[in-house]
């Protein structure tokens, strides 16, 4: 399989883009806030934007270089796309709006996909689910040696997503192509990604597995963005090892990790215990008032003051809290992981510095 290949830049209005990746047979997400620069990378890979510098190329054949001129179009490009809105030919039936894609595998798409009985209907008459596949198969019609799919799973009710997510992550799996994946949703990025690379003001700001983003965030914005609790303050190293942090928000947390200056103090929700009495001293805890108990199936995050708490229901009905209930959220000096406030972006290959 020919490897994706891509080191770009794009001058935007508040910022420049800047992203080097490199993608095998693999899915790679791209996820951060709305407006990162995500949806640019995309367009920059299939034609639809011209990077103002760079390279683009798959398996040696050059779709853009700035240095040369050379800027393929689109149609010269092998592919696939899957736009946020799915963008389907609203007057074509289903079986059309796949052939315009390419007509060798229509009928073989349409029952890998399981949209075979539906091909003699239009886009209006079909639910989201069923609306994305097509548009799956539409992308796939072509041909294409590399894979885009932007935001494929926003335009879908909660339950629906689930659903879909779970079919999509198996038919990446059997593809063996280069996706790349725009998402906001990092939990969609999880289910569906070998890589994750979190982009902010179009910078990587860190690429790895899901695993390497929640364990070693490369900064605040990671940490907060795969889930952590996160809490600012200035660390001060201590004599005898580990750091003391003074929080902006009031409060000392210690830490076996070392820092010195603005830190973010990030915790897992799952690292957090919550108790009714206060703690004997020396231990980390933050005292707060229950403001949010909110069922996850067979857990409940449990919002104390600043932080989530993540329980089990039989550990929450133990405890008795309810909201308004007074509560102190504890939590380990291994747990209380020290991140940079920000870090520098990627370097051009996609490693994490």
């Amino acid at each position: 399989m020919a490897l994706l290949q891509l080191d770009i830049s794009v001058a935007l209005r508040a910022y420049a883009l800047r992203v080097g990746l490199s993608i095998d047979d693999e899915t790679v997400a791209l996820v951060g806030p709305s407006g990162a620069g995500k949806t640019t990378v995309l367009r920059s890979v299939a034609g639809l934007l011209r990077p103002d510098a760079g390279r683009i190329e798959l398996g040696g054949e050059v779709w853009f270089d700035a240095t040369t001129g050379v800027h393929e179009p689109p149609e010269r490009r092998s592919v696939g796309v899957v736009f946020q809105e799915y963008a389907l030919f609203p007057h074509l039936t289903v079986r059309q709006n796949v052939a315009f894609g390419g007509s060798a595998r229509v009928e073989e798409l349409l029952h890998r996909l399981r949209i075979a009985p539906l091909a003699d209907q239009r886009p209006g008459t079909l639910s989201g689910g069923e609306r994305q596949r097509v548009a799956l198969a539409r992308a796939l019609a072509r041909q294409p040696a590399v894979l885009l799919l932007d935001e494929p799973l926003s335009a879908l009710d909660a339950h629906t997503r689930a659903h879909v997510r779970d079919e999509l992550q198996d038919l990446l799996a059997e593809l063996g192509l280069p996706v790349l994946l725009v998402t906001h949703d990092f939990r969609d990025a999880i289910a569906l990604a070998d890589r994750i690379g979190v982009i902010v003001d179009g910078q990587l700001r860190q690429l790895g597995s899901a695993a390497e983003l929640i364990d070693r965030p490369a900064d605040a914005f990671v940490a907060a963005f795969t889930g952590s609790n996160l809490l600012h303050g200035t660390a001060t190293p201590l004599a005898g090892g580990g750091t003391e942090v003074q929080l902006d928000a009031g409060g000392l947390v210690r830490s076996s990790h070392h820092a010195d200056g603005p830190v973010g103090v990030a915790v897992h929700p799952w690292d957090i215990s919550l108790l009714t009495q206060p703690p004997p001293n020396g231990a980390n805890a933050l005292a707060g008032s229950v403001a949010a108990v909110t069922p996850q199936g067979e857990r409940v995050q449990v919002r104390v003051g600043a932080l989530t708490a993540e329980l089990t229901t039989p550990d929450l009905e133990r405890l008795g809290l309810q909201r308004g209930d007074q509560a102190w959220a504890t939590f380990t000096r291994q747990s209380a992981r020290l991140v940079p406030l920000a870090a520098p972006p990627t370097s051009a290959n996609g490693d994490s510095g």
